[in-house]
């Protein structure tokens, strides 16, 4: 069921976006895959545009800067905070590096991008006329945020000591990974955990936050991103509460789709804390 957000508290991921090679190239992409419309690409910061699902923004797009262009493309997770500078500050007490520090971003908020202990890179975001996502729960919307890192223990004091994570172990014997909350919400806000050893496209993946979009049905997701020129890191596959699809787009970007929602995932976990399948 679709819900709209007014505001993201401290500590959950809140928007997410990726500078791209090609603009339009990936603009076709996702709105074939995801059926994204987007806002005009606006000079004033770079080219940067929003996807919109039912007129509502879940992500952004921009072109590469000339100083990136050969760097390696990925989509970026950011964590809400009240505090920007505060937060940046416990960032770098509790072990982080400072990637780029905080830059206002127009009546929109303040951004700023830290590397955590375990070498995933993050940012923060901190609202003032953009408050992040603001529809969840339907095709097209982020539905879930993921680390994976090789050192899970590392990243769970990080992000506990930096954003109050709190966390309930939901792994199994062959995959480390926990369910995390933050203060002020009421369900689970994404997870951290360590690549399954029999996932190749995990394992030789570096620590990174990935962001799983919310899709109809997995399987014709799954059709639709190489029909627009992505490949699939596997084949879709079951994880007790639906169906996981690794693809990749057409830079190279590695994101998940999730269907059914990813709220009901969620809500699963909360009630049932016994199930060892993901």
């Amino acid at each position: 069921m679709a819900e709209r957000i007014d505001r993201w508290p401290t500590g959950a991921p809140c928007w997410a976006d990726i500078m791209v090679s090609d603009l339009d190239r990936s603009m076709d992409f996702y709105a074939s895959v995801l059926g994204w419309r987007f806002t005009p690409s606006d000079p004033a910061y770079g080219g940067y545009c929003n996807a919109l699902v039912d007129g509502e923004p879940v992500a952004g797009l921009s072109p590469a800067l000339p100083e990136t262009e050969d760097d390696p493309h990925a989509w970026a997770v950011y964590l809400a905070s009240d505090d920007i500078v505060a937060t940046g500050r416990a960032a770098v007490a509790a072990g982080a590096r400072q990637l780029f520090e905080p830059m206002e971003v127009g009546r929109f908020g303040t951004m700023g991008v830290w590397i955590d202990p375990t070498g995933a890179a993050f940012g923060v975001w901190q609202p003032r006329d953009h408050t992040g996502f603001s529809i969840i729960g339907k095709h097209g919307a982020v539905a879930w945020c993921d680390l994976l890192t090789s050192d899970q223990q590392a990243a769970e004091r990080f992000y506990a000591e930096v954003f109050g994570y709190d966390y309930q172990d939901i792994g199994t014997r062959h995959e480390a990974y926990a369910v995390f909350t933050v203060p002020g919400m009421d369900r689970s806000a994404g997870g951290i955990g360590v690549p399954a050893e029999d996932v190749d496209h995990l394992q030789e993946a570096p620590p990174l936050w990935w962001v799983c979009f919310e899709v109809d049905d997995a399987d014709t997701a799954a059709e639709r991103v190489i029909g627009a020129g992505g490949s699939l890191l596997g084949e879709p596959e079951e994880f007790g509460y639906g169906e996981l699809v690794f693809a990749a787009g057409p830079d190279g970007e590695r994101f998940a789709l999730m269907g059914p929602s990813s709220e009901d995932w969620a809500e699963a976990h909360d009630e049932d804390d016994e199930d060892d399948e993901r």
